[in-house]
């Protein structure tokens, strides 16, 4: 309480984020982020991106004079799901940069760079696996049309969410979640026991589509820009939001029995990632709602 008389007018809520156990000593380099004017006694402080292990609070109360001492600071766990993309993944034609990920045929010596989305009056909508690309690079890196990469971390309990938002004039992408270990060079999302993926294209024909085990469910065609992402590993959920109208897209229903890796594939066209976000307060109504299909969940 502030030292001079007079009632609480309202009070400032400090945040600041540290990788560090025991640290509340020991973030004096981080800048404290400020939240003024809160003028109730509870507060939920929304849209925080979890980068850290710990997030550090310090609150204190103001009248109109002068403000009060900083409570005794607390460090609250974040236990939201981080990732970057594994590089060394990644085909030989798509380029990561930072959380970002692009299809880029120029990468490999000896692509024509004029074929790029214009060279498939010969391709069919699913790519076949038999082709190879020009540059296999290292043993675990995707080759053929299976143009993949996947996560950097693993996934063996509990909840997560993250997002991806597409670049303009994409053209094919999918995304999903895989056993590491299911996933040949040449193998594509949704094609084997496993791996779940939600699969769209632009090219040719609009079409979206749930995938996996090599079974397909027709969905609904609706022009995506930003995909949220659910998994609830212990609970055997993989949910596929549309982000920009809060559309649930798709829902499997499974048991997940090795550790799963975020899995994306790109063609012609790029995404970019978010992650270490909350699990939204919207997933509640998609899990309420179970639109799993049962040839597709296994």
């Amino acid at each position: 309480q502030p030292q001079e008389d007079g009632p609480v007018k309202c009070y400032e809520l400090q945040y600041r984020k540290t990788n560090q156990k025991n640290s509340v000593k020991m973030v004096e380099k981080a800048c404290w982020e400020k939240v003024c004017d809160i003028t109730e006694t509870q507060f939920t402080l929304s849209g925080l991106k979890f980068d850290s292990a710990f997030v550090v609070f310090r609150v204190r109360a103001k009248n109109k004079t002068a403000a009060g001492e900083f409570s005794e600071s607390v460090a609250m766990e974040t236990k939201a799901f981080n990732f970057g993309f594994d590089s060394s993944t990644a085909h030989a034609e798509l380029k990561v940069h930072g959380d970002t990920v692009t299809w880029d045929p120029q990468r490999v010596k000896g692509h024509d760079p004029r074929l790029r989305c214009k060279d498939v009056k010969s391709r069919s909508a699913t790519p076949s696996p038999n082709k190879t690309s020009g540059n296999r690079g290292g043993r675990d890196r995707f080759a053929g049309e299976s143009y993949t990469v996947l996560g950097d971390q693993e996934m063996i309990g509990g909840c997560h969410y993250w997002e991806l938002r597409l670049v303009a004039d994409w053209k094919s992408f999918s995304v999903g979640v895989a056993y590491r270990s299911s996933l040949g060079r040449f193998d594509q999302l949704g094609k084997s026991t496993g791996s779940w993926c939600l699969h769209a294209s632009q090219w040719l024909q609009n079409a979206l589509a749930a995938k996996h085990n090599n079974r397909v469910k027709t969905l609904e065609w609706l022009a995506l820009q930003q995909v949220g992402i659910y998994c609830d590993y212990d609970n055997g959920d993989l949910v596929f939001i549309d982000v920009e109208r809060l559309r649930l897209l798709h829902s499997f229903k499974t048991k997940f029995v090795q550790a799963l890796v975020p899995a994306f594939t790109v063609w012609c066209g790029g995404l970019t990632v978010l992650t270490g976000l909350q699990v939204p307060s919207f997933m509640e109504n998609f899990l309420s709602t179970n639109r799993s299909l049962s040839d597709l969940s296994q």
